[in-house]
């Protein structure tokens, strides 16, 4: 079992290595974490939700995402409160309180589903959450060492030592620990290390004298890897891994715009922005440069704006127009409806952003009604049922100019969004209006059409298009869009083409090589033989 001294140490990262390296032994091995706290989720075949860090990990054992691997998923609509999903399935909206109550219920799922799981596997490798040393936690821990005592297995303590303080961070973990806590620590791990690793040797040793654990190794920071983070946090930072240097990171919003031929994204900075991971194949293109927003002031002149997934779209909705950002948007859309370039794209949450209005009659986040960006004549309705399913279909040619393409990924919304009049895939386009707002008004004379839809013409995306018939506002229901290379690649030469950009190189999207990167990298880090005799499988 992975665990860390705190959240973000490279517990996720580490278990998809280990992960790895056991299935090229020829093992059997499943990934497992009792509970999980994210926004970023996946759908699985069987129509079922489950955090992503898990979908990563099974990727790395070559097995196929199942919901036993993550039994609880927490998705946080507030400070205090959350959706929470066992199972797969939506049991409710729980304040903390209410939650603490469930623990017990959750608890059973998480047994049934570890034992279920690990009856096929040789191995398994689990990862914890946050810290063991949370004690305030304690009592209603079913994640870190309550999950270690169940299983029987041998703890890794990780350590972000990136971040300072990671020697004090081990040693008072170890300190807050229980006496049976601290004989399931078999070693610790330093992770994200910079420089010369033998100048940690003098500390190394000392730990090791005042704690009786030994060091299995110091894993160095893997730069540019191209592998999707477990929650928005890092994306928000400019730190997800695949960042091109001069093109993304820490201080892009102050980059010249467009600068060095790249393609210029905008992203805004939603508060509770979900599943960022519908970036990652963007952010890793050698000639797009991704950046986040916070404020009108750091707008700049994008070829292109992305709004995307939100786990409170309505709250979300507030944030753009207090920050000044709506406007931009706003703007943005009627520049490139007139001058025939650039688009903007909204995508799960972005979608129902871009629509004239989101009813929220249960309160499943605010309640009442908001009104929206009022770019798409659409009003969406957040029902109880949740759509949860993996999807297929097609992409109209008006999106990129190519010909009709193939687009796959999953739905995963309460949200129900109705054209205020018929929309169809084919066919004259249909005259739906707008409700005037400033700077959109011209847009009320713009046919909606059906920009993509599933394999039975059920519409998965609308958009608006300019005189030549090419879509500049659009938005789909379909997370995981960008990452199909024809679809992708097609719609970014449309918008280089657009900005008067020279053609650029393209990248292909792939996990399996930088999995085997991770895995090589923390194979010569780690004192492998030691784990693997510690396991019993040396």
């Amino acid at each position: 079992m992975v665990q860390g001294t705190c959240s973000n140490a490279g517990k996720s990262l580490l278990a998809a290595a280990l992960c790895r390296l056991l299935a090229r032994r020829g093992l059997r091995v499943a990934p497992f974490k009792a509970q999980n706290m994210a926004l970023n989720s996946f759908v699985t075949s069987d129509g079922k939700e489950m955090g992503r860090a898990q979908v990563l990990q099974a990727a790395a054992c070559g097995l196929a995402p199942d919901v036993r691997m993550n039994p609880v998923l927490l998705k946080p609509t507030s400070n205090t409160g959350s959706q929470v999903i066992v199972l797969g399935e939506p049991v409710g909206q729980m304040r903390v309180s209410e939650y603490l109550t469930y623990k017990p219920t959750a608890w059973k799922a998480v047994r049934r589903a570890y034992g279920s799981l690990a009856a096929d596997m040789d191995v398994m490798v689990i990862e914890g959450a946050g810290s063991p040393a949370e004690i305030n936690l304690r009592a209603h821990d079913i994640v870190n060492m309550r999950m270690a005592r169940h299983a029987g297995a041998l703890v890794a303590l990780v350590a972000d030592i990136d971040r300072g303080g990671a020697f004090a961070a081990l040693a008072g973990t170890m300190a807050l620990l229980t006496r049976a806590e601290r004989s399931r620590v078999g070693g610790f791990i330093l992770n994200k290390f910079r420089g010369d690793a033998s100048l940690l040797d003098p500390a190394l040793s000392l730990l090791q004298r005042r704690t009786g654990k030994p060091f299995w190794g110091v894993v160095p920071m893997l730069e540019n890897l191209r592998l999707p983070e477990e929650d928005s946090v890092s994306f928000k930072q400019g730190l997800t891994p695949g960042l091109h240097a001069g093109a993304h990171g820490a201080g892009a919003e102050n980059a010249p715009e467009g600068g060095a031929g790249l393609l210029d994204i905008v992203v805004p900075d939603l508060p509770h922005l979900s599943n960022a991971t519908d970036l990652d194949a963007l952010r890793d293109e050698p000639g797009v440069r991704l950046r986040i927003v916070r404020s009108a002031e750091h707008w700049g002149s994008p070829h292109a704006v992305i709004l995307p997934g939100s786990r409170n779209t309505v709250d979300d909705l507030r944030f753009l127009q207090r920050s000044g950002l709506a406007a931009c948007v706003r703007g943005f859309a009627y520049q490139c409806l007139q001058e025939g370039r650039g688009a903007v794209v909204g995508i799960c949450g972005g979608l129902q952003m871009l629509g004239a209005e989101i009813a929220d009659p249960l309160g499943l986040e605010e309640g009442g009604c908001e009104p929206g960006l009022a770019l798409l004549p659409l009003r969406t309705e957040l029902l109880a049922a949740k759509r949860l399913c993996r999807t297929g279909g097609w992409a109209h040619p008006c999106l990129t100019g190519f010909e009709r393409q193939p687009v796959c990924g999953y739905e995963i919304h309460h949200g129900q969004t109705v054209v205020v009049s018929t929309a169809r895939p084919a066919g004259p386009p249909v005259d739906a209006p707008i409700a005037g707002q400033p700077g959109t008004q011209a847009l009320a004379q713009r046919p909606v059409r059906v920009v993509m839809a599933d394999s039975e013409e059920q519409p998965l995306g609308w958009g608006l298009c300019d005189d030549q018939g090419r879509a500049r506002v659009w938005g789909s229901y379909l997370h995981g869009l960008f990452d199909a290379d024809e679809f992708r690649h097609a719609l970014l030469q449309s918008l280089r083409h657009g900005a008067g950009l020279p053609p650029a190189p393209l990248a292909t999207y792939s996990l399996g090589p930088e999995l085997d990167r991770l895995a090589d990298a923390v194979e010569a880090a780690l004192d492998m033989p030691a784990i693997l005799s510690q396991l019993g499988l040396g």
